[in-house]
């Protein structure tokens, strides 16, 4: 990560965007049997993310065929065609956990030179494209924050989420190899919590430092009231480590790699 993309950020960070709930997609239907086809999200899943031996997915942005990025763009054309707001809750999460990783790897396809998704803007001034309305759902302009910050964290208030979606870089949690789907998403975010609490970009100790991905600084409040409490927290899923967590003393360090989760190749 550059200094410059660090202090980009560093800036906004502790104004990230506090839950908003936009009561308009608050409404389900508990009754729906309807069940969202994410099989062309598999496809791509399948393609073009890898397993990596230090444990973080990437992408390979640029070995996309047309066809490849038609089927994606499909893809998000048929979940904005859709009417959410009339299928149940399960089906609700894994809609917009997987539209909004769908929509990050399209934004990513479209500035194939940019290596930090801090850099894919539609404005000078923007920090990355969270505020751009990317499609239209129910005749509503939509974004990534408004997916995030307005939808997912006010209606679940599940801390797992920060595991699941995904912004196109190293720091961040992996993009899953499996689509969400009703059946398995709770299953999915237990399984993310546990593989980047354990992945030393989520949790590390530093010569009796407690070193912090980034996220536990921003979205503090979604994990506990208090730094205390997240060490709590962090002992009780990291067992192994807790002595360690808990008797560590000295001011938590947060770090963050913002550089793009691309698949090089060979």
């Amino acid at each position: 990560m550059t200094s410059v993309l660090a202090g980009t950020f560093a800036s906004s960070a502790q104004a990230a965007p506090k839950t908003d709930l936009w009561r308009h997609w608050a409404t389900h239907n508990p009754e729906s049997t309807v069940v969202v086809d994410h099989s062309l999200w598999q496809h791509v899943l399948d393609q073009r993310v890898h397993e990596n031996a230090d444990n973080i997915n990437r992408v390979s942005y640029k070995q996309f065929s047309e066809a490849e990025k038609n089927q994606l763009n499909r893809y998000i054309d048929a979940l904005a065609a859709l009417t959410p707001t009339q299928l149940n809750r399960a089906e609700q999460l894994a809609y917009w956990t997987n539209l909004y990783n769908a929509l990050t790897v399209q934004v990513v396809l479209q500035y194939p030179k940019a290596k930090s998704i801090l850099k894919m803007k539609s404005s000078f001034f923007s920090i990355g494209p969270w505020d751009d309305e990317l499609l239209t759902i129910e005749g509503k302009a939509v974004t990534l924050n408004d997916i995030e910050h307005r939808i997912l964290r006010p209606i679940w208030q599940d801390h797992r989420l920060h595991f699941a979606l995904n912004c196109a870089s190293i720091g961040c949690p992996n993009l899953s190899k499996t689509a969400y789907s009703s059946s398995n998403v709770q299953t999915q975010l237990q399984r993310a919590q546990k593989r980047y609490l354990s992945h030393p970009r989520g949790v590390s100790l530093r010569k009796n430092k407690l070193v912090l991905s980034s996220i536990f600084d921003w979205y503090l409040e979604d994990f506990s009231e208090d730094e205390k409490g997240l060490k709590a927290y962090l002992a009780a899923q990291l067992p192994q480590q807790a002595q360690s967590i808990l008797a560590s003393k000295n001011a938590i360090d947060y770090d963050y790699d913002w550089d793009l989760n691309e698949q090089k190749s060979k």
